[in-house]
């Protein structure tokens, strides 16, 4: 049996075809790419959960304002047409599971995202889900917590394309910063209560109000360019209880119902996860989805339409108490091979 020094060697033979997506020379970070996939299956298993596979191709892509999916047709025996959308998340089939079973169930899912282009972004990635029945939002982040550490090394170093390499010390416990405390600390002001009122915001952050811009783009301008940047440095961060107007699929917090039990994590300059303890009314979450689908038709209306996820709404009151997350698998694995771009960790670059 060959060690793995000579496995490595034979994989680095001389190419005898052109080899554009220089695939060969990724080859380490794809082998990594390989064994965390592993690793994260093998953990999620031992910790009972059960692996499901859903459709890509669906009626309902998501309700996300901004995001903008691929749409295709699919022709029936019948000779009709239906509209579908490649989904940009598993989150609505994935509900439906764990309404219908109570199991804790993952996915590695691909996922697709129009539009979208960068060093962090493609239009076609990896997204590991996970939905953990009986688990509040402060049980998923130590969960969350244990999978990473379990898959990456104590210390990380990753440049950035933007400015030095950054290291990353995962020996100590990741950093828990409510949204409130993270604008006070790191934008000089109280957020909540500007909520809804851009002018008092632009005010509170000494900034000036830009044309048209709403509460919503002033808090994304200030997160992205005040909060961001400050936070997952050293140690990751888990920024959590988010204002309620952010909270998508996310409960609001029974003790303060200005936030969500919401949370986002950022290690080394890259959001890298998404979670909620779930929502589960339906009436809440419809209205919900009627708010966004105003919101996305006023603001983007060249784009397809389709309809609320009825079967989704139907299997909420079914549901049992749960949290969810979605984590960028892409974006981890960039983090362990030590690289600022996407490119380098997909087998080919579409």
């Amino acid at each position: 049996m060959s060690s793995p020094a000579s496995t490595h060697t034979a994989l680095f033979t001389a190419p005898t075809t052109p080899d554009p997506d220089h695939i060969r020379d990724r080859l380490p970070f794809l082998h990594r790419r390989g064994l965390m996939q592993r690793g994260i299956r093998a953990f999620l298993e031992g910790h009972g959960f059960m692996e499901v596979e859903t459709p890509y191709a669906v009626p309902v892509p998501g309700e996300e304002v901004h995001l903008s999916p691929f749409h295709t047709v699919r022709d029936t025996p019948q000779g009709e047409q239906e509209p579908l959308f490649l989904h940009t998340s598993p989150e609505f089939a994935m509900k439906r599971i764990v309404a219908a079973t109570g199991l804790p169930v993952f996915q590695f899912a691909r996922v697709w995202r129009n539009g979208e282009r960068s060093a962090l972004h493609a239009p076609e990635f990896t997204m590991l889900e996970w939905y953990h029945p009986h688990l509040g939002l402060d049980g998923l982040m130590t969960e969350t917590e244990a999978l990473i550490k379990a898959v990456l090394p104590p210390t990380l170093e990753r440049p950035t394309l933007a400015g030095p390499s950054v290291t990353l010390d995962l020996t100590q416990p990741f950093e828990r910063l409510t949204m409130t405390d993270a604008f006070q600390h790191h934008a000089g002001l109280d957020l909540l209560p500007t909520e809804g009122n851009a002018t008092a915001l632009a005010a509170a952050a000494q900034c000036t109000l830009r044309e048209g811009e709403t509460w919503e783009d002033l808090f994304f301008r200030l997160l992205l360019e005040r909060i961001e940047p400050a936070i997952g440095r050293t140690r990751p961060t888990f920024l959590t209880h988010w204002p309620a107007s952010q909270a998508a699929l996310a409960k609001r917090d029974p003790q303060d119902p200005r936030v969500a039990l919401r949370f986002e994590l950022y290690a080394s300059g890259m959001e890298l996860a998404n979670a909620f303890e779930e929502l589960t009314d339906p009436t809440e979450q419809r209205a919900r989805f009627e708010a966004d689908r105003a919101a996305r038709t006023a603001q983007y209306p060249q784009r397809p339409d389709w309809p609320i996820d009825e079967q989704l709404l139907a299997a909420l009151p079914h549901m049992p108490p749960c949290s969810g997350i979605a984590l960028g698998f892409d974006r981890l694995v960039m983090l362990a091979c030590g690289t600022p771009s996407i490119n380098d960790v997909l087998w080919i670059n579409a």
